[in-house]
């Protein structure tokens, strides 16, 4: 197979499909279509991205959704899940079976999965949790151990509980109002589950608090995790630079990063959840920011002779 031949076989396509069902699941609402070529090519931690309104809207820029779950029937479907929240998610909740829409994927970097069978502990927040599933069914296929924890508000908004319990080694459910499982938020349980299935490595999906939760708690227990961040995005492609954030690369420069393309999975203490948001002063790019080693030690500033032997020696500009 050439290189041309496998990158067509494995980057994203644009398709119509058809809706085979819109169903409504407690807070939530999950939607399945026929898109064989987006089913073949999916991985975990994937999404999709959807044009909605109809021929004739207003409403120009796509919507991106994780990708919940890919089954063979028809000859590939994907499944996403979301809440309304503003009028193209209303748009989609009213949708029926036979209505064609248009998606683009799989996009993003998926979660990746490990070489060897570990314990892995799956972190979800809200609806965060439904790209999760598909990788436990990953995990397990790599003889992985997966233990899940899952939170929300209430428990009408914990999405996967039930498929959890059944499919999880454990599954330990935290909600704020006490509603469903135990009260509080899942970094509260965090700990202790860590130290009850031995955790080798942490995925965690859901609001970017809590993604900054886990990564300071994993890296005090010296866990590594995997985040899949929730970043704005209107294109999906890399073209618009919405969805950026500070990430520090293996050579230790912070760099602006997409979420759509780089991500949307990244190593959590990679990202600077601090100054998410913000362009920090000393990211590649920004105003007066210079590598290191090109920067003139104070000593060398003193005169034009120490300068230009310092440029010669490779330290200065």
């Amino acid at each position: 197979m050439t290189v041309s031949e496998h990158d067509a076989e494995s980057g994203p396509v644009q398709v119509r499909g058809t809706v085979l069902t819109v169903r409504q699941i407690d807070a939530y609402y999950a939607i399945t279509i026929v898109a064989p070529g987006i089913a073949a090519r999916f991985k975990p931690g994937q999404f999709v991205t959807v044009a909605v309104g109809g021929h004739d809207t207003s409403m120009l820029l796509r919507r991106a959704f994780s990708i919940h779950d890919v089954r063979p029937d028809h000859g590939g479907t994907v499944e996403f899940i979301f809440a309304i929240s503003g009028r193209g998610t209303r748009w989609l909740a009213e949708r029926k079976a036979r209505d064609v829409l248009d998606l683009t994927g799989p996009l993003g970097r998926p979660f990746p999965v490990p070489r060897d069978p570990v314990s892995c502990l799956l972190v979800g927040g809200g609806y965060g949790s439904a790209p999760l599933f598909a990788l436990a069914g990953r995990l397990r296929e790599r003889h992985c151990s997966v233990d899940f924890l899952l939170g929300a508000a209430s428990g009408d908004k914990v999405f996967g509980a039930l498929t959890a319990r059944r499919t999880g080694r454990s599954a330990t459910i935290t909600t704020v109002d006490g509603s469903l499982g135990l009260r509080g938020i899942v970094t509260d349980m965090l700990g202790q589950v860590i130290h009850e299935a031995r955790t080798d490595v942490i995925y965690a999906c859901g609001p970017m608090a809590m993604l900054r939760q886990v990564t300071a708690l994993a890296r005090r227990y010296d866990i590594p995790a995997q985040v899949a961040v929730e970043e704005a995005m209107a294109c999906g492609m890399g073209v618009c630079m919405t969805c950026v954030l500070p990430v520090v690369g293996t050579d230790g420069i912070t760099r602006m990063v997409r979420s759509c393309v780089d991500g949307p999975v990244f190593r959590g203490e990679q990202v600077r959840w601090d100054e998410v948001g913000t362009i920090p002063f000393d990211a590649f790019g920004a105003p007066g920011w210079e590598p290191k080693m090109r920067r003139v030690p104070a000593a060398t500033q003193a005169g034009p002779d120490r300068t230009d032997q310092a440029r010669r020696h490779g330290h200065g500009a």
